[in-house]
């Protein structure tokens, strides 16, 4: 099999990316990788020196491809299928990756910084960022919730790269920040989002590990 995503499986950006292999049935080989395992981490390491995944291997091609966006950009330009996730058209192509860079930066790293602080020690805490955080996604949510009075998905009537990061950004964000009950058309994209058979199987295959999502305390 030429394409191999090395992937942590409750990973919000490894989920990202599953999308887009799912939506198009791309073949791969999916590889889970443990960071608490020094082998695993070493051998992640000689992939990608940043040590984060997803990281996607494409033997076919020769080629290590890091980061979601990139590999998600990858997918389009050598494995294209029927889920186009970056239009042709200039203009269009921006408006999904303007709305891909809002996802994942003024949603998904927020939930991050939220998340990430639950795990820290009770004298390393962090209350003043997680506020910031919190208060930043309310001003995304605001963005987010006119936006999608009008739409189906992020950018349009088309199924994109958009949608691929919105989806974890939005799952997670909802654990994080709920918003069901003041920004409903956001929430209902949310419902769209977990009924698409790709991210719907993303979800199916995660499901055993969301035990581990830190709650807070």
């Amino acid at each position: 099999m030429s394409l191999t995503l090395y992937l942590h499986p409750p990973s919000s950006y490894c989920h990202k990316v599953l999308i887009a292999l799912y939506e198009n049935d791309t073949p791969f080989e999916a590889v889970s990788v443990n960071l608490g395992d020094e082998a695993e981490r070493a051998a992640l390491l000689k992939l990608w020196g940043i040590g984060k995944f997803p990281v996607l291997r494409d033997n076919a091609r020769d080629e290590i491809v890091p980061e979601s966006t990139v590999i998600i950009d990858y997918l389009d330009q050598h494995y294209l299928g029927g889920t186009r996730f970056v239009p042709e058209d200039g203009d269009s192509a921006r408006q999904v990756r303007l709305r891909d860079r809002f996802y994942d930066l003024h949603i998904h790293n927020h939930v991050q910084k939220v998340v990430g602080n639950r795990l820290r020690p009770a004298d390393k805490k962090d209350p003043h960022g997680v506020e910031d955080a919190k208060t930043r996604m309310r001003a995304a949510y605001d963005i987010a919730e006119r936006e999608m009075a009008s739409r189906r998905w992020a950018a349009g009537d088309a199924f994109t790269l958009a949608d691929c990061a919105a989806a974890p950004a939005l799952f997670y964000a909802s654990n994080v920040l709920p918003f069901a009950e003041t920004y409903p058309n956001l929430a209902a994209y949310l419902e769209r989002l977990k009924a698409r058979p790709s991210y719907a199987r993303v979800l199916k295959e995660a499901e055993p590990y969301f035990h581990m999502f830190p709650k807070e305390t």
